[in-house]
């Protein structure tokens, strides 16, 4: 899209008027509970805006071009309507940002070739971090060999010789600058992901939000449910409940049980604390 086009976007799109937060909520009631197009068609266009202002933040520092982020975006924004609910209290702008992201974040990764070379866990993790590995060990004055980033990163040696030499062949460097900034780099900007990288990506800020506030919480927990927080809810790589029964001596079900628990006092305790946490993202993980 060029910035003629663009400028004449934008033009089209202030003639769709800001609403306001208990209209916003009204809207968004008729669409989810009478399937109201025209309900939805308002909702939508009232944030277009939002969209190209989340594109241009990443259209400075990926890609020239707006228009393939903008239509993602706006792919993004039609699905965080259909996902939202206003009787969680929740802005529409505020969860549908997380939608719009998510969706630029995915068509860039689809379209970053050395995405695909990543097919197993152990190999996307290296690939999203095999690069920041390396020169975190350097500046400590270490040798980024095989084996240490192996032990680092938990994964075999194999993989971590396989995974480099893939990289070395790549047609563009992932730690090239993509503008004046050193720091703006593929490497850098590219998100962590695996499985289902849209509801992860949303799900990334209600996990921020947790961690911030899990200290607080800790002492209403015992040993066993910190386990359950930290080893399941908050881990990279989560266990498994037969795990968690094996390391306190109880079924699979009553660990089932015990999450179960946990959950429900996590909820209440963010509701109670973050006034703009969804119950959903936590019900949705």
């Amino acid at each position: 899209m060029s910035m003629d086009v663009l400028s004449i976007y934008r033009r089209q799109l202030s003639n769709f008027s800001a609403l306001g937060t208990e209209e916003e909520f009204e809207l968004a009631r008729r669409f989810r509970d009478h399937n109201d197009q025209e309900a939805g068609y308002l909702l939508v266009s009232a944030h277009l805006r939002l969209v190209v202002k989340i594109a241009m933040e990443f259209q400075r520092k990926w890609m020239k071009n707006a228009s393939d982020l903008i239509q993602e975006g706006n792919v993004g924004l039609i699905k965080a309507l259909n996902k939202y609910d206003p009787d969680k209290g929740i802005k529409f702008s505020y969860y549908a940002s997380f939608w719009i992201r998510a969706y630029i974040f995915k068509f860039i990764m689809d379209n970053w070739r050395m995405v695909k070379v990543g097919t197993t866990q152990a190999q996307r993790k290296l690939f999203y971090n095999l690069g920041k590995e390396k020169q975190r060990l350097e500046s400590l004055g270490m040798t980024a060999d095989a084996e240490a980033i192996s032990q680092n990163l938990n994964v075999s040696e194999t993989d971590v010789v396989e995974m480099s030499q893939r990289m070395d062949h790549r047609d563009l460097s992932l730690d090239m600058p993509l503008n004046d900034d050193p720091n703006a780099t593929p490497i850098n900007i590219i998100p962590s992901v695996d499985e289902g990288v849209e509801d992860r990506l949303v799900l990334k800020e209600a996990s921020q939000l947790l961690r911030e506030n899990i200290k607080e919480l800790s002492p209403q927990l015992n040993e066993k449910e910190k386990d359950i927080i930290e080893l399941r809810l908050l881990a990279e790589n989560p266990i498994t409940l037969r795990e968690i029964g094996e390391k306190y001596g109880f079924t699979r079900e009553r660990a089932r049980q015990i999450e179960a628990g946990v959950l429900n006092k996590v909820k209440k305790y963010m509701q109670n604390n973050i006034s703009d946490f969804s119950r959903a993202w936590l019900e949705d993980s």
